[in-house]
Parts: C-alpha cells; sequence; structure tokens
C-alpha cells in the first residue's frame, strides 16, 4: 500500500553549523533591507542577542530588544509582547532563545500588524497570511519550533495548552549554531534534548508517518540517543552539542507534516496545571507511552530500538529510561510535585488532545492513559 499523501513546508532557508549565527543573520537582513527589527529573547542568552543586535546595528538597522517570555508562555504574555512590537512597527522579527521564545516570536510576526486576538486563531490552518520577515535562532535543542509551523500557548481561562498551527508561521529562515549551546546549563540541555528525541520517535512511530519523513526521523533518533548524554555532561563538548543540535532540526522538521503522537497529549497537561516545563514532561512520559505502544507498528519500534541501541525490540522502554537517567533527569512524577489524586482529571484533559491522539499507535482509552500516568508516578 503507497503512503499517504503529505505535504512538507519548511523554511527557505535553514543554515546550521557552529559559528553560523551572526554571519548568516546579517546576511539575511542585508538582503531583505530589514531596517527596523523587533528582537525577542531571554534573559539567560541576552549576551548572544546583544552580539546579534549590535551587528545589526552595524547594517544601519534599529533593534528593539524584548524580554519577559516565561518557560510556559501565557496568551496574556503573547499578546503584551505584540503590542509592544506593534508600536515598534517592525519589518523584521527575530527570535535568539528556546522554544517558547520562538513560539512567541512567530506569534509577534504574524499578528502584530492584525486587530484580532491571538485566541482568534487557535486551531489548524485559521492564520492566514504574515506580512512582516521572521528570523528563528534557537539556543535550546529542543523544540524544533525554528522549523515548524507550530506556536504552543498556554490559555489561561481552560488550563491547556492551545496551538496555533499554519503554514504562515514557518520562519523565513532558521539559524541553528550549536555555538549558541554551549553556555545551556545540564538540566535544561537533558530536558530540551529529551523533547527533541521524543520528536523524532513519535513521527517515525506514527499512523501517519511518512517516508520523506522517516529518514530525518530515525537518522534524529540516532544522533541525540548517541550524543544527548555526552551533551549534558560536557556542554562544552561542540561535537555532542552539534550531534543534538542536527538532531532537533531533524524533529522539528517533521513536525508540520506529521506531528507528535500520545507522548505529547499526556504531557502538556503537566505543564498546563502544574507548570513542569515542557521537556521535563516529556522526559517524565516518554519511556511509559512507548512501552504502551509497543505491540503496535512493530517494524518501526524495532528499527527504533536499534537506533537507540536497544538489545531487542523489547527493551526499547528500558532503554529510553536508562536514557532519561543518564542525563540525570530523576524519575516519577511525584517526585515533581505531581499529587496521585490529580491523575484522573490529568488524563481527562490529554485525552482532550485529539489532533495528536489521532496519530498514535494505539488507541488511548481512559483507562489505559490512568495506567499510563500510574507507571509514570
Amino acid at each position: 500500500m503507497s503512503p499517504p499523501s503529505v505535504t512538507l513546508r519548511q523554511p527557505s532557508q535553514i543554515s546550521v553549523g557552529a559559528g553560523c549565527a551572526l554571519p548568516v543573520l546579517v546576511a539575511f537582513a542585508r538582503a531583505a533591507g530589514s531596517r527596523r527589527v523587533f528582537l525577542l529573547t531571554s534573559p539567560s542568552v541576552l549576551p548572544h542577542a546583544t552580539l546579534a543586535a549590535d551587528a545589526l546595528r552595524a547594517e544601519s538597522a534599529t533593534v528593539e530588544i524584548a524580554t519577559g517570555v516565561p518557560p510556559e508562555p501565557t496568551t496574556a504574555c503573547a499578546e503584551k509582547i505584540r503590542a509592544t512590537a506593534r508600536a515598534f512597527a517592525p519589518d523584521l522579527v527575530l527570535a535568539v532563545g528556546g522554544g517558547s521564545v520562538l513560539d512567541v516570536a512567530k506569534l509577534v510576526a504574524a499578528l502584530h500588524d492584525r486587530p484580532e486576538p491571538i485566541s482568534a486563531f487557535y486551531g489548524i490552518n485559521v492564520l492566514a497570511g504574515r506580512r512582516t520577515a521572521l528570523v528563528c535562532v534557537p539556543t535550546t535543542a529542543g523544540t524544533g519550533s525554528e522549523v515548524s509551523p507550530n506556536a504552543l500557548l498556554l490559555d489561561e481561562a481552560t488550563i491547556a495548552k492551545k496551538a496555533v498551527i499554519s503554514p504562515a508561521l514557518v520562519p523565513d529562515a532558521a539559524i541553528i549554531d550549536p555555538e549558541l549551546m554551549l553556555s545551556l546549563p545540564p538540566a535544561l540541555t537533558a530536558t530540551t534534548g529529551l523533547d527533541a528525541l521524543a520528536h523524532c520517535l513519535e513521527t517515525y512511530a506514527n499512523l501517519s508517518a511518512h517516508p520523506a519523513v522517516d529518514l530525518h526521523s530515525l537518522a534524529g533518533v540516532r544522533l541525540i540517543g548517541a550524543h544527548l548524554a555526552r551533551a549534558v555532561g560536557d556542554g562544552a563538548d561542540l561535537e555532542a552539542r552539534s550531534a543534538v543540535a542536527l538532531g532537533s532540526l531533524y524533529g522539528g522538521l517533521g513536525l508540520g507534516p506529521v506531528n507528535t503522537t500520545g507522548v505529547h497529549a499526556l504531557a502538556y497537561p503537566l505543564g498546563g496545571e502544574f507548570h513542569l516545563a515542557h521537556g521535563l514532561s516529556i522526559a517524565l512520559l516518554l519511556p511509559h507511552v512507548v512501552r504502551f505502544n509497543l505491540p503496535a507498528l512493530p517494524a518501526r519500534h524495532a528499527a527504533l530500538a536499534d537506533a537507540l541501541g536497544a538489545a531487542s525490540v523489547a527493551a526499547l522502554p528500558d532503554r529510553l529510561e536508562q536514557l532519561v537517567a543518564d542525563c540525570g533527569v530523576k524519575a516519577g512524577l511525584a517526585a515533581h510535585g505531581i499529587p496521585r489524586e490529580a491523575l484522573p482529571r490529568i488524563a481527562d484533559a490529554g485525552l482532550g488532545v485529539t489532533r495528536l491522539l489521532k496519530n498514535n499507535p494505539r488507541e488511548i482509552t481512559r483507562p489505559d492513559a490512568l495506567r499510563i500516568y500510574e507507571a509514570a508516578f
């Protein structure tokens, strides 16, 4: 049987390599004629953002730097930053930071010159068009947001993650420079890297999987599986950082055409209600959802086991648990403040993420979800 059709939408320019960020950024801005740059970043990477701003100012651009994006950005936070950008009237929005910064910057670029609230664009292909140039420079490896059509926010009214998914959110350029990731602390290196691994794994063991995405997904699993613990143990290991960054890019390239499955669906409520960092939520659930999914798509899970160096397909969840431990992440929802009595309502919230659950290799019922959370507890 031939695979289902797939549509690949990617930035028109993807640059990857140690030390590439500043020269590529300056060349892009020069070619685009950018004169007013709204630069969204976070305090932890402000030195990188300042270097970028200085390089653009040397090209006669006016640059406004904004911060204030929390690890789990809310709709209100994004609206506040959008209002700042609207007053500045940029012709280029530049994001330098982790996935949350990139997601908010994507929405700012698409919506700073529109009157509707961000909430009006929740959903798939509700948002049409973007008039402002957009460049994303990730400083984590990571969410893959720099190449995806997705932006996620925490909706305060429903305490749930909401997504804006649109081709308009695919950046014009993505610049992946592992040198910008050398200062990332071990704990963040671990959880963002495990999120990237989940993207690769979930886009491969997926009912919507496609050969056009498979090659990237499987290569990303190999790269991250072999190098993430090294990058956590020695942040200055540029070879390991480069491998994980490339694996993260590969995972991000699968988010638009295929997207994730039950791991992400069941992880979202942990961030929504309990404000666990997204990557940590993924790390806590990844082995347990994979163990549940293992009977389905056996050939694909066997390929994943081989890519991760597991002794057998049955050992794949154990290999994931070992990798999580090797990265210094403490297992168990209870260890991170999740009370057992919350599991039923977390399960209900996770089962509401049908846009991802429809991709899962096995149907997840409410009793199944509860068993997965109990196993992860």
